[in-house]
């Protein structure tokens, strides 16, 4: 399984998306407002899967903004990190 795919999973699974499958979720689609549709308290929950599922640390709201616009943004911001 890709990282992408795992963090796929991870985001389905964490936030409970109960209508939504992995699969469903488009790499370029953002994942707050009319995409995904997650708001400011999931964003506060990715935090944590990413630590605890990557080992990734999210250090500041700037950095969190840049990185969670989509799936692709968020992998790159895991990969630079070394994700585990």
């Amino acid at each position: 399984m890709t990282l992408k795919e795992r963090l796929k999973q991870v985001i389905v699974e964490g936030l409970n998306l109960e209508e939504i499958r992995p699969e469903d979720i488009e790499d370029e689609a953002p994942l707050f407002g009319d995409g995904l549709g997650l708001d400011s308290l999931d964003a506060v929950e990715l935090v944590v899967l990413l630590e605890k599922h990557f080992g990734v640390e999210v250090k500041n709201m700037d950095e969190g903004r840049a990185a969670f616009q989509s799936i692709n943004t968020l992998v790159k911001f895991m990969e630079e990190r070394g994700a585990r």
